[in-house]
């Protein structure tokens, strides 16, 4: 039973809604659990490591489904790379969790700042190797045995119990996430406020975020939930500001999908398109890659280039796994195929082009980025603003038009004729000519 199971966890885990939540909540507990567990055995004393009021730590729930989506073609194969890539997103997921939590609440969740081969504190060797060995047993053990429990669960129980948790789960985490960011201290005062109903809700929403505060408070004595306004800075985009993440989504987009089709005239003989959208020379994989990568290592560009390049072609092999994952199970396509090179990895990566991606992070920190971002900060701030909403607007319905047409696309290669107006104007502005001139490399595969 349990063999037939784990053949079918992957998809169950990401076609089945009630899986889903149910391995999320289960993973999460666990990793909760486990946390307490050593920081008892450790300090000898109870201390809840959640962030959540609850028993949870959601950094084990969302780690676990993105390994169970990412990587479920490999879970009936070499252990190594499924143990190599489970570490690399897990502890990417851990390095920004990290951040994020520090940014928001002014202190340290965890520290690993003395474990040897650490950054920042917030990720090291040691628990990266953990997080690869949890990843093997997430995909060899861990879904097969708790989706077996749940197909031994009652449906209607297990209903009833997912979405009381979901709601509980809902409401501790806006709770939480409202105490870190300090509005107990930015609502008006119940005294200040006349009516009665609006009196009440502001008491007791102040009465529920101060005991979210204890609670925080006992397991991070050092956390603060009072927050200095910071002064606002007259240049646009300064630093890594959100508009120059993305606006240097769109600049890595065009370059990405110019540097590609350069590539393929070269490597090919011919000019082909290389866009990932109907619309423009835009390709989301490089855009998404450029945006991450700068936001990711900021405050490492001006680490050696060595560095940089063992980053780039760790995080770039992994992303780009994903990107092939992502594309073949939402859209049904391949829109690449390295089976024919050396060293690849289920035909999604190779050896080759990961360390392209490595040098390609040498290249951007020290060459592209100074004078693009130099160039971005220029720009006036108003200005600036109105184009980088625009441009985000475009590209919104981009994305929403051109995979609507995919999806039609591959409907059309299965024989599936229009049966509403939206596949008719589809088949109509975007036909089997048109989408094969944008994706001439796209193979349609089965769901």
């Amino acid at each position: 039973m349990l063999s037939k199971i784990s053949e079918r966890a992957g998809d169950l885990v990401n076609d089945v809604p009630g899986s889903f939540l149910f391995l999320f909540f289960a993973y999460s507990f666990l990793g909760w659990v486990g946390e307490v567990l050593y920081t008892a055995v450790v300090k000898r004393k109870y201390q809840d490591r959640g962030v959540l009021n609850g028993p949870l730590c959601i950094l084990y729930g969302i780690g676990a489904h993105l390994i169970s989506f990412a990587l479920r073609d490999l879970s009936h194969g070499s252990w190594f790379f499924l143990a190599v890539f489970s570490a690399v997103y897990a502890t990417v997921i851990e390095w920004v969790a990290g951040h994020i939590l520090e940014r928001t609440s002014h202190t340290r969740w965890w520290d690993y700042s003395n474990m040897p081969c650490n950054l920042d504190g917030y990720i090291c060797l040691g628990a990266s190797a953990l997080w690869g060995v949890l990843g093997v047993v997430v995909l060899k053990w861990g879904n097969p045995l708790l989706l077996a429990v749940f197909n031994l669960l009652p449906p209607r129980l297990i209903a009833v119990v997912l979405w009381a948790a979901l709601v509980i789960f809902a409401i501790d985490a806006v709770g939480t996430v409202l105490a870190m960011l300090g509005l107990r201290y930015r609502w008006a005062a119940a005294a200040d406020i006349e009516n009665r109903l609006a009196n009440f809700t502001v008491n007791t929403g102040m009465a529920i975020l101060g005991l979210v505060e204890q609670r925080m408070n006992k397991a991070h004595p050092a956390l603060t939930f009072e927050r200095q306004r910071r002064a606002k800075s007259t240049t646009f985009a300064e630093g890594c500001s959100p508009y120059k993440i993305i606006l240097l989504f769109f600049i890595g987009a065009f370059l990405g999908d110019i540097t590609e089709t350069i590539f393929c005239r070269i490597t090919a003989g011919y000019w082909m398109s290389r866009s990932s959208v109907v619309w423009g020379p835009f390709s989301i994989v490089w855009g998404l890659a450029i945006a991450a990568v700068t936001q990711l290592l900021y405050r490492y560009k001006d680490r050696s280039a060595s560095w940089l390049f063992v980053a780039g072609t760790l995080l770039g092999g992994a992303y780009e796994y994903l990107c092939s994952v992502f594309t073949e199970v939402v859209f049904g396509t391949v829109f690449w195929d390295y089976s024919a090179i050396p060293f690849n990895l289920g035909g999604r990566i190779n050896l080759l082009y990961c360390f392209f991606w490595g040098f390609a992070a040498i290249a951007w920190f020290k060459i592209l980025y100074p004078p693009i971002s130099h160039l971005i900060e220029s720009i006036p701030r108003r200005f600036g603003t109105v184009l980088t909403w625009g441009l985000c607007v475009f590209m919104a319905v981009n994305m929403v038009v051109s995979s609507a047409a995919l999806v039609r696309y591959n409907e059309r290669v299965r024989g599936q004729a229009a049966t509403t107006s939206l596949a008719a104007y589809l088949d109509e502005h975007f036909d089997d000519a048109r989408m094969a001139k944008v994706y001439p490399k796209a193979v349609h595969v089965e769901k």
